[in-house]
C-alpha cells in the first residue's frame, strides 16, 4: 500500500492508500470545521478570502489566509523532500516518515489544545493544513498522481470526464482503454464515499460522543495502523519469496 511505486503499482494498491487516507482527511476536514469554523484540508477557499482582503485593504486579515496557504505549501515541500532523501539514500519505504509526521503534527494538534483551552486557533488550522499538505503530497507521489485525497473538486472533474467516456467506448476506439478507465472510476468513487464516510464518522463523535477535537486520535490510529499492516504484509511477502526460494516446488 505505502511501498508500491511506478510501475509496481497497480489499481488495488491505489485503492487501499485512497480509501485509508480519504477517510483520514474526511475526518480532519469535519473537525476542523466544527472546531474552528475554516477549511483545514485544502486552500483554494482561503486563497479566495486572500485576494478579497487584499482588494478591501484588510492586510493582517488576508496574511492570515496567506500564511495558511504557505502551511499547506509547507507541509508539501516536507514531505516531498523526506520522499526524495529517502530516494537518495535508497531507503526502503520512502513514505514511512512523512506518514508518521503527519500523524506526529495531528497528535501535536490534540496535545496543545487539550493542555490549553484556549490555544491560538490559528495555529490549530496551521498544522491541520500542514498534515494535509504533507498527505497530499505523499499520496500524489506515491500514485503517480492518480490520488487526491484532501479536496474534490479536480477529483469530481477527472470523474466526470470518465463517465462520459463510457458512453463512447465503441465510437472512439476506448475499448482497450475500458478497464482502466472502470479502474479509475472505482479508484475516484472510493475516495468521494471514504471522503463522506471519515466526515460522518468524525461528526458523530465530535458532537455525539462528545470527543471534539479528540476526535482526531481516531485518524492517528488509522494511519499507524496503516502503516503497521503495510509492513507486516511486506515482511510477509519477503518470507514467502525467501521460502520459495530455497524451498522450490518439485
Amino acid at each position: 500500500m505505502f511501498r508500491h511505486q511506478g510501475k509496481n503499482r497497480s489499481a488495488k494498491n491505489n485503492l487501499e492508500i485512497a480509501v485509508v487516507l480519504s477517510f483520514v482527511a474526511g475526518m480532519v476536514n469535519v473537525v476542523g470545521f466544527l472546531f474552528l469554523s475554516r477549511l483545514t484540508t485544502n486552500v483554494t477557499g482561503h486563497f479566495a478570502f486572500f485576494i478579497y482582503d487584499m482588494s478591501i485593504a484588510d492586510f493582517w486579515k488576508g496574511t492570515i489566509y496567506l500564511l495558511y496557504i504557505i502551511c499547506f505549501l509547507l507541509g508539501s515541500f516536507t514531505s516531498g523532500w523526506l520522499i526524495e532523501d529517502a530516494n537518495y539514500h535508497k531507503q526502503q519505504n520512502k513514505y514511512f516518515r512523512p506518514t508518521l509526521l503527519e500523524c506526529l503534527v495531528l497528535g501535536g494538534v490534540v496535545l496543545f489544545n487539550h493542555i490549553n483551552k484556549d490555544f491560538p486557533h490559528e495555529v490549530t488550522t496551521f498544522m491541520l493544513l500542514y498534515a494535509m499538505g504533507l498527505q497530499n503530497s505523499f499520496v500524489t507521489k506515491i500514485s503517480n498522481a492518480s490520488v487526491r485525497t484532501t479536496h474534490l473538486t479536480g477529483l469530481f472533474t477527472d470523474l466526470g470526464i470518465e463517465l462520459s467516456q463510457l458512453f463512447y467506448l465503441k465510437r472512439n476506439n476506448y475499448f482497450q482503454q475500458e478497464q482502466k478507465i472502470k479502474n479509475s472510476i472505482k479508484l475516484r468513487l472510493s475516495i468521494v464515499i471514504f471522503f463522506f464516510l471519515g466526515g460522518f464518522f468524525a461528526g458523530f463523535s465530535y458532537i455525539e460522543i462528545g470527543l471534539g477535537f479528540k476526535t482526531l486520535l481516531f485518524a492517528i490510529v488509522i494511519l499507524l495502523s496503516g502503516l503497521y499492516y503495510d509492513d507486516l504484509r511486506f515482511r510477509y511477502l519477503t518470507k514467502k519469496r525467501k521460502h520459495r526460494k530455497f524451498h522450490p516446488k518439485k
